[in-house]
């Protein structure tokens, strides 16, 4: 009797995880590995992965390059309106996909917010590649700037405090003292951050389209080939799940190979005069 919540335990566990691997084990065992790796040359799944580096690519440098200051002051200020500020950037997390298309198309569209403005100066951002960057920074920027703020809240004060009172400036205590202590959170929501975005769906096909080789990236031209060829979109599919499979092993990884040069990187003797 002793053993029966240990048994039930177990069998709820081994259900949960069948159920949850079994779909992704699927993808592999429905076509033989020569047919899934014959596939990946085809002409749409070519097209479909083209755009989807070139758009994910430039979409995460912008996450990158706008995210990580926002980040910075947002993890080691404090100020009136920070919570909301905060939950305002996050909301994307929690926003349906078509939501986030439609409501991208009710600001950028012809007939948007901006619409009228953009096109008076020769800008038309719906069905076009920069729309589906803007969907995919849109709703993948959260997830880094989630880590990316805990990570910088994280830092200790009286690092940053020394830095600068051994003659830092603040540029260069944010480059050599927060930046290396803050590595494995922002390498982590920049490794969750890609792959949502390389997984987006929902906002990229209302605001963006669906068109071959100009805005349709690869989970889109797997949809679009379901009933076309079944066998070029498990193919895709199985790509992606290796994608996700090596970005959570980098997730988990990261903290790790890290810590011992975020933290021997630290500078504890600036030079004011660099």
């Amino acid at each position: 009797m002793r053993r029966l919540p240990g048994i039930a335990l177990a069998l709820v566990a081994a259900l949960a995880v069948g159920f949850l691997v079994l779909p992704l084990l699927a993808l592999f065992l429905r076509a033989s590995p020569g047919t899934l790796v014959a596939q990946l040359g085809s002409g749409p799944v070519q097209d479909a992965l083209l755009v989807s580096l070139r758009t994910s690519l430039i979409a995460h440098a912008v996450i990158l390059g706008v995210g990580t200051p926002v980040a910075y002051l947002l993890g080691t200020r404090a100020f009136r309106g920070r919570r909301v500020l905060v939950a305002a950037l996050e909301l994307p997390l929690v926003l349906p996909p078509a939501v986030a298309g439609i409501a991208l198309l009710a600001a950028f569209g012809r007939r948007g917010l901006l619409g009228g403005t953009l096109d008076a100066f020769g800008i038309s951002l719906p069905y076009t590649q920069a729309a589906v960057v803007l969907a995919i920074v849109f709703v993948a920027s959260p997830f880094y700037l989630r880590s990316a703020i805990a990570a910088f809240a994280s830092v200790d004060r009286t690092l940053v405090d020394a830095s600068r009172t051994l003659g830092a400036g603040s540029w260069r205590t944010f480059r050599r003292v927060a930046l290396p202590l803050a590595a494995p959170g922002l390498g982590a929501g920049s490794s969750l951050a890609w792959a949502r975005g390389l997984g987006e769906f929902g906002a990229t096909i209302i605001f963006a389209g669906s068109f071959r080789g100009e805005t349709q990236t690869a989970p889109l031209a797997i949809y679009a080939l379901l009933d076309l060829d079944f066998d070029a979109a498990l193919a895709l599919g199985a790509l992606l799940v290796v994608v996700s499979v090596a970005v959570l092993l980098a997730v988990n990884l990261l903290p790790t190979w890290t810590r011992f040069t975020s933290t021997s990187s630290i500078p504890f003797a600036p030079s004011p005069s660099r």
